[in-house]
């Protein structure tokens, strides 16, 4: 066994530090310093806890996207040698830091994919949390990081679940994936009772500890229709090799099934922690303190099969997986715009599913969209789901 001391140590940038997988990323690089070295910090406008995060781990440098923000930033830091710069821009250049190893992609939305692509041209491995990157723009990230030889590593605990199982089965030939969904807070519910179901509650996650927007797609089941656009391109399957089964525990967060007929699963208590330390030590399971499973605390698991007749969102996933080009695009920004307006109280919870479903019907259809036309598509989709939110 190799010293601590003698470790050569993996450099480590963080791109949306001040979120819920950021912490506690910075939670898993704390309690394995001799491993990790931080680089980059980067937030959009949570300048307190940026500045707080950056005295704790110091990195060489942060970002705030917020250019307002800058001079908060730069006077909390004043003291530090740490390089302090702010707007997209600068994320896009400091992402491609020689020094840089791996870059965790925790930024909400949209916002990931530029900082992801500048980072997979830099030649930086990826530690994917921001499933959107994949969800619009799946095609061109797989083939960039084929072409950059980068290692796109899954955060997402169901996929992390995959790619577990499949350590040391690359040359086995995938029968299905099955990806399982908590169900979220309103699991078993009818439309009727959907009607008037407000944010607090929606916010009520029954296993997950996450942010606002994921935490409401959960509750719709987009988030797990994302998840499933996802694992196309994470694994290379097509729509017919996904499914998607309801198991309220989140104890058994994915399953591959082989050609054989064999299963493998991988399990454990629901924290975000293990799949992130997974993601940046990998090939190395690092030792932890995470509370361990007990299968006599979960004497029974169960699964049933998700309501898409109820919670349409994972239908129109699919369907927006079916048709290709840029129809996940539409559906991704369609839905951002619908949590919004849900959060900011303009909408009801039903309107969210329909607002989206609007919008793929509306919005021009691009069989092979280059990477302007997802930028194109995205922004005349939030255009007009905007409008629809008004009237």
């Amino acid at each position: 066994m190799v010293p601590e001391n003698k470790i050569k140590k993996r450099v480590v940038a963080i791109l949306g530090s001040t979120g819920s997988i950021g912490t506690q990323a910075l939670d898993v690089i704390a309690a394995h310093n001799h491993f990790f070295e931080l680089e980059l910090l980067t937030a959009n406008s949570n300048a307190e806890l940026l500045i707080q995060q950056a005295k704790k781990f110091l990195p060489a440098t942060v970002v705030i996207g917020d250019k307002v923000k800058y001079e908060e930033v730069k006077s909390g830091l004043s003291s530090l040698p740490i390089k302090v710069f702010a707007g997209n821009e600068a994320i896009l250049q400091c992402v491609q830091n020689e020094s840089i190893e791996i870059v965790l992609t925790a930024m909400v939305g949209f916002a990931g994919l530029a900082p992801t692509i500048e980072a997979i041209k830099a030649g930086k491995h990826i530690a994917l949390a921001n499933k959107e990157t994949l969800v619009v723009a799946g095609e061109i990230i797989t083939h960039l990081a084929m072409e950059n030889r980068v290692n796109i590593y899954p955060v997402d605990s169901e996929h992390s679940a995959i790619f577990q199982c499949l350590t040391g089965e690359w040359k086995n030939k995938i029968e299905k994936i099955i990806l399982t969904a908590s169900g979220g807070p309103f699991r078993g519910k009818t439309i009727d009772e959907l009607k008037h179901i407000t944010k607090a509650q929606a916010l009520k996650h029954p296993n997950w500890s996450m942010g606002a927007k994921i935490t409401v797609d959960s509750a719709t089941l987009m988030n797990k229709g994302l998840e499933v656009i996802e694992a196309k391109w994470l694994f290379n399957l097509s729509p017919e090799q996904i499914e998607v089964i309801v198991h309220p525990q989140s104890i058994i967060h994915s399953i591959v099934q082989f050609q054989d007929g064999s299963m493998k699963a991988q399990m454990g208590l629901p924290d975000m922690k293990l799949p992130i330390q997974f993601a940046l030590g990998y090939p190395d399971r690092l030792k932890s303190d995470f509370p361990r499973f007990n299968f006599l605390q979960y004497p029974t698991l169960t699964f049933e099969q998700p309501d898409k007749k109820t919670f349409k969102s994972l239908a129109l996933a699919f369907a927006a997986l079916e048709k290709g080009g840029n129809a996940a695009c539409i559906l991704n920004a369609a839905n951002e715009i619908a949590v919004a307006a849900f959060l900011a109280d303009k909408i009801s919870f039903l309107n969210m599913t329909d607002l989206v479903e609007t919008c793929m019907l509306k919005l021009p259809f691009i069989v092979s969209p280059s990477l302007e036309d997802y930028y194109f598509t995205d922004a005349e989709t939030r255009r007009v789901a905007s409008e629809l939110v008004k009237n």
